[in-house]
């Protein structure tokens, strides 16, 4: 039975592990499912989870183990994905978003992280402290939704 109108959330704790990387964005896209997101849109939850799981492993734990916790929320036609670790956080949070910066050179990263998940998502917001983690929240709306239709008028055949 869906409960009409109110919001769903689920919550993943996971290693910190690559191996685990493509899990959390299946999963996220999973939940997203009966939104009805199109596949450009399922594509884009996945390529922006991928990225932000993958700075939680890379830059937030440096070859430490540590957890990572996804939280994904519905709301109508709004999806919320929230990517929070506690590893060693960003102390230039602006700096770490701007293109092609990276800490990881040595490891062949583009620096290209955070420009993905803006590009993919409508909306991201990072909130870290250095010894602390970082928390990484990212909003999408589906187009097809149908609370998204509804408050449009659409009919989905147009």
């Amino acid at each position: 039975m869906k409960m009409e109108g109110q919001a769903n959330e689920i919550k993943l704790v996971m290693d910190a592990r690559s191996e685990n990387e493509a899990f959390a964005r299946s999963v996220a896209a999973a939940f997203a499912v009966d939104m009805d997101p199109t596949l450009e849109e399922l594509e884009d939850i996945k390529i922006a989870v991928s990225e932000a799981v993958t700075n939680s492993i890379i830059h937030g734990y440096i070859e430490k183990q540590g957890k990572i916790e996804i939280v994904c929320r519905k709301e109508g036609a709004e999806l919320t994905i929230s990517v929070i670790d506690k590893g060693a956080g960003i102390p230039d949070v602006s700096r770490a978003m701007s293109p092609f910066y990276t800490t990881a050179k040595e490891k062949e990263r583009s620096g290209m992280g955070f420009s993905f998940m803006e590009a993919f998502m409508d909306e991201l917001h990072v909130t870290s402290e250095p010894g602390k983690g970082t928390a990484v929240t990212m909003k999408k709306v589906i187009s097809r939704s149908p609370e998204r239709q509804e408050n449009h008028g659409c009919t989905g055949d147009e």
